[in-house]
């Protein structure tokens, strides 16, 4: 193994157990406070910013700590920031067509 080799895995610790288990706690609470959020009445913009901000707080630990990315700034962000556009663009192509609809059966929509 050369130097460069030992000195990046010096560095570069995979984690603990404890350290799993603490990020596995998170994550399991995350999902609980999802869920409580899904059985409250709650407008429907302050529901999808909360649940997608849980999301992305959630993808960001499991891809930071279970695909050992933590080190690696650029890796992180470049799978997180595509994901959200992706999963934001889904959003609008199918939800906005049908918001339309409802809006001109109503009588909202001029």
């Amino acid at each position: 193994m050369s130097a460069h080799g030992a000195t990046a895995e010096a560095t570069h610790q995979p984690g603990s157990k404890k350290l799993f288990m603490w990020v596995w706690f998170w994550l399991l609470i995350l999902t609980g406070v999802e869920t409580f959020l899904a059985y409250l009445r709650l407008e429907p913009h302050l529901m999808l910013t909360l649940l997608i901000g849980l999301s992305l707080i959630k993808a960001a630990l499991i891809v930071a700590y279970f695909m050992h990315l933590r080190f690696e700034k650029i890796g992180l962000f470049l799978i997180i920031v595509p994901s959200l556009v992706f999963c934001l663009t889904m959003i609008l192509i199918f939800v906005f067509p049908d918001s339309l609809r409802i809006a001109q059966l109503s009588g909202l929509g001029h």
